[in-house]
């Protein structure tokens, strides 16, 4: 009788994640996403866990709602954003969120400059929140202890509560750089005692930088000939060296400028142009960038001359 009972009371989990249709964002997050092989294994984890989770509440196992608020951290440029976005995607088709929904926030959507105002600001984006993930960028800029008169430290309080009294219908992540949220959250352990997963993302190597470079290049219809690869190569080498060097979105800018360069070039060259001249992205088109006619100056402040976005161009 009793085995008869556990065969009843039995559920299928390999068909209630296909069911769930999680492998379509898992899926999407691999083509999207190039390396940050430590991240994906984390978010299948914290997706079978979901799952398991919620096969437990159906017969009866459940207690309280698994903490799901998250800290994301690592530099510019390294995939935190569309990874919260895929998180939403994953906690609504699992029945965690009533929303496929991402609000992005920073410190200037939820302080306020003067009194009275920090506090219907964060209300506001809370409520547009509600429901889905809330994505709090750069989130150690809530606090600022060296002002004296600065509200962030009232957002942080609202925002505790809303994650401690609304966490059934509202996940919050915070992100940023990882030693900035680590003194973030020393000064506000209330914040950290309410994040349950942590992730770390690390920068892109040289190797990853190449393949999203040449993603993004075909993605757009341009193609690099071997010259043109192997100075984009060079150019990223360069650019890795410069303070604030944004990974992925530096790539992203650096290919617009380029395009920009190539366009400059074919228009001042004239006549007739063929698909393939279109398309095609030269060396040239690269080399011209400061990158390569100047020597940064990497302790000089950010804006000056030697600064990294300057150089970028």
């Amino acid at each position: 009788m009793g085995e008869a009972q556990t065969d009843k009371d039995a559920l299928d989990v390999t068909q209630a994640f296909k069911d769930s249709h999680v492998q379509e964002v898992l899926d999407g997050l691999d083509r999207e996403l190039v390396g940050l092989q430590s991240v994906k294994t984390r978010i299948r984890e914290i997706a079978a866990f979901l799952l398991v989770d919620r096969l437990r509440r159906e017969v009866g196992l459940g207690a309280e709602r698994p903490a799901l608020h998250m800290c994301f951290t690592g530099r510019s440029g390294t995939g935190k954003t569309t990874v919260a976005m895929r998180m939403a995607q994953i906690l609504h088709r699992l029945g965690y969120i009533r929303r496929d929904h991402l609000i992005t926030a920073t410190r200037d959507d939820l302080v306020g400059q003067y009194v009275g105002h920090t506090a219907p600001k964060t209300k506001e984006v809370l409520k547009k929140a509600m429901g889905g993930v809330l994505f709090i960028d750069e989130a150690y800029y809530l606090y600022r202890p060296e002002n004296e008169r600065d509200y962030g430290q009232e957002a942080i309080e609202i925002l505790l509560q809303v994650m401690e009294n609304q966490r059934e219908d509202l996940v919050v992540v915070l992100a940023g750089y990882k030693d900035r949220m680590d003194t973030f959250f020393s000064f506000n352990p209330g914040m950290r005692s309410r994040v349950a997963h942590h992730l770390d993302f690390p920068d892109f190597t040289i190797e990853e930088l190449m393949q999203i470079g040449e993603m993004m290049v075909a993605q757009q219809k341009y193609h690099f000939d071997e010259a043109a690869r192997e100075t984009f190569r060079d150019y990223l080498k360069r650019r890795m060296a410069l303070p604030e060097f944004a990974n992925a979105r530096s790539v992203r800018n650096a290919i617009d400028r380029i395009k920009l360069r190539q366009a400059n070039r074919l228009y001042t060259h004239g006549g007739m142009l063929t698909r393939e001249e279109l398309a095609h992205i030269d060396a040239s088109d690269i080399l011209k960038s400061r990158v390569f006619a100047e020597v940064p100056d990497l302790d000089a402040p950010k804006g000056s001359t030697g600064g990294e976005e300057d150089l970028a161009r």
